[in-house]
């Protein structure tokens, strides 16, 4: 355990980060296993609408620092060809 203030306030704060992070990250990692679910059942409907949720959860995820944009971006884009492959 350290013994210097800066160093007690900056364990806080990393521990605070980290469960933000964790929820961002998980939830998108959520949403891109539903919609590559949703893409594999066939359904248009049900695959387009994971496909969205996906997409914000990732650009929310991006925008937070928690993932990299460029990652964002092109899990998107690997979820977008799947769904035009399918329709």
């Amino acid at each position: 355990m350290a013994n210097i203030k800066s160093q007690i306030k900056r364990n806080r704060q990393n521990l605070k980060r980290r469960e933000l992070n964790r929820i961002f990250r998980g939830s998108a990692r959520t949403a891109l296993r539903n919609a590559r679910k949703a893409i594999d059942s066939g359904d248009i409907k049900e695959a387009r609408a994971a496909t969205q949720i996906a997409t914000k959860a990732l650009d929310k995820a991006a925008s937070k620092g928690v993932i990299h944009k460029n990652k964002a971006a092109r899990q998107k884009s690997r979820l977008m060809q799947r769904l035009n492959n399918i329709g």
